[in-house]
C-alpha cells in the first residue's frame, strides 16, 4: 500500500467515524420520537446542555473528556466512541475490500453498513427497528442498484433494478413466512408459578399501563402485537372495580379485560392486582421490523444474501440464546433481538459470504 493510498484508507476511517457520530444521534433520538435534526447539537444525556463543538470530535472527544460531561460531569456511555470507532472501522473494511476492484461500490456499501450500525444499537436498546431505517434501507438499496447495476452484478440499470427490487421480496416474503407459522406453532406461552406469583396491572398513562409480574415488568401494549392476542392469568385470587375475586380466569386483550360474564374496558380502569398460579402470554416468533430489516438487507445485496443472512443469524441467534437460558431464568418476558444476528450475517456476506458458500457446496461436490 503506497502512502497515499494509506492516506484514503484513514481518510475513510475518519469518515466512518464521523458518521459514527451521527448515527449516535439515530440510535438515542428516533426510537423516543425526537427528531435527529433538531436540536442540530448532541446534548448531554443528562443536563441536557449542548456538547461543545471541540469536545464533540469522534472518539478523540470521549476520551479527553474522560467519559464524562464537560458541563454537569455525568457519565457519557462508552457505547458512543464505541459505536464511532466501529463504524470508522466497517468503512475502512469496506474500502480495502470493494476500492481496488471498483470504488463506486463503496458509497452504497458505505450507506448500507451505516443502517446495520443504527438498526442493531437501536434494536438492543428498544426491541425494535424503527421503519425509518427500513423502508429508507429498501429504497436506497433500489436506488443505488438502478445507478450502480453492478452492486446486482448486472450491467442494466433495468436488470440492477430488477434484481434488487427481487431481493427485498424473498426478504421481505421469506421472514413474513415465519412470522406467520411461528405464530401458530409458537405464539403461546405458559408459565407455572409455584409458589403463586403476585401480579398488578396500573395506568400509567392516558393510552398505556404496566403490568408487574413477580420481579418482572412489562407495558401492557407491548404484549399485544395483534388485536386478537390474549393474555390468560389463571388465578387465585384477583381484586378489580372494587370486587373480589376467586379461582377465576382472567382473558386479557389489548382493550379490555374478561372475567368470567364481566367484561371491564381498559379505558375505565385505573389499576387491578391478585395472585396467579399460571399465565399463558401471547408471542411472536419475531417482529415485523425484523422482516423489513431483511427486505432492506435483500434489496442490498440480493436474494443469495437473503438466504445466507438468516442461514447464519438463526445459527448464532440459537447458540446465544442457550447460552443465556441460566440468566434469563423462568421470566416469560425473555426475549432476543433478532437484528443484530441478521446484521452479523449480512456483513458476513458482504466480506466473506460468496466465498464461504462456495468452499461449503464444494464439500459436497468433492
Amino acid at each position: 500500500m503506497s502512502p497515499l493510498d494509506g492516506l484514503v484508507a484513514l481518510g475513510a476511517f475518519v469518515l466512518g467515524a464521523s458518521i459514527g457520530s451521527f448515527l449516535n444521534v439515530v440510535i438515542y433520538r428516533l426510537p423516543l420520537g425526537l427528531s435527529v435534526n433538531e436540536p442540530k447539537r448532541s446534548f448531554c444525556p443528562h443536563c441536557r446542555q449542548p456538547i461543545r463543538v471541540r469536545h464533540n470530535i469522534p472518539i478523540l472527544g470521549w476520551m479527553l473528556l474522560g467519559g464524562k460531561c464537560a458541563d454537569c460531569g455525568g457519565p457519557i456511555s462508552i457505547r458512543y466512541p464505541l459505536v464511532e470507532f466501529l463504524t470508522g472501522a466497517l468503512f475502512l473494511a469496506v474500502w480495502l475490500r470493494f476500492a481496488l476492484a471498483d470504488p463506486w461500490l463503496a458509497a452504497p456499501y458505505f450507506v448500507f453498513v451505516a443502517i446495520l450500525v443504527a438498526a442493531t444499537f437501536i434494536d438492543l436498546d428498544h426491541m425494535i427497528i424503527p421503519h425509518e431505517l427500513t423502508a429508507g434501507g429498501v429504497a436506497a438499496g433500489l436506488g443505488f442498484s438502478c445507478l450502480l447495476p453492478q452492486l446486482m452484478d448486472q450491467s442494466t440499470r433495468l436488470a440492477g433494478t430488477g434484481w434488487s427490487l427481487f431481493g427485498a421480496a424473498v426478504g421481505y416474503g421469506l421472514l413474513r413466512v415465519v412470522v406467520e407459522v411461528g405464530k401458530i406453532a409458537f405464539g403461546r406461552k405458559r408459565v407455572s408459578f409455584d409458589p403463586p406469583e403476585k401480579f398488578a396491572w396500573k395506568r400509567d398513562g392516558d393510552d398505556d399501563a404496566q403490568i408487574t409480574m413477580g420481579n418482572d415488568a412489562e407495558r401492557w401494549s407491548e404484549m399485544f402485537d395483534r388485536e386478537n392476542d390474549r393474555l390468560d392469568l389463571v388465578c387465585d385470587r384477583i381484586e378489580i372495580a372494587g370486587r373480589t375475586h376467586e379461582n377465576v380466569t382472567l382473558h386479557g386483550y389489548h382493550n379490555r379485560i374478561e372475567l368470567g360474564t364481566a367484561n371491564y374496558p381498559l379505558r375505565m380502569l385505573d389499576a387491578f392486582s391478585g395472585v396467579a398460579r399460571e399465565a399463558t402470554f401471547p408471542r411472536e416468533a419475531m417482529g415485523l421490523g425484523d422482516v423489513n430489516f431483511l427486505a432492506a438487507i435483500g434489496a442490498f445485496l440480493g436474494w443469495k444474501a437473503v438466504l445466507f443472512t438468516v442461514a447464519s443469524a438463526s445459527m448464532a441467534g440459537s447458540l446465544v440464546g442457550l447460552a443465556m437460558v441460566p440468566w434469563r431464568g423462568r421470566s416469560p418476558y425473555g426475549q432476543l433481538p433478532f437484528g443484530p444476528y441478521l446484521s452479523v450475517g449480512a456483513l458476513l456476506w458482504l466480506f466473506i459470504g460468496p466465498a464461504l458458500a462456495e468452499w461449503y457446496f464444494g464439500l459436497f461436490r468433492s
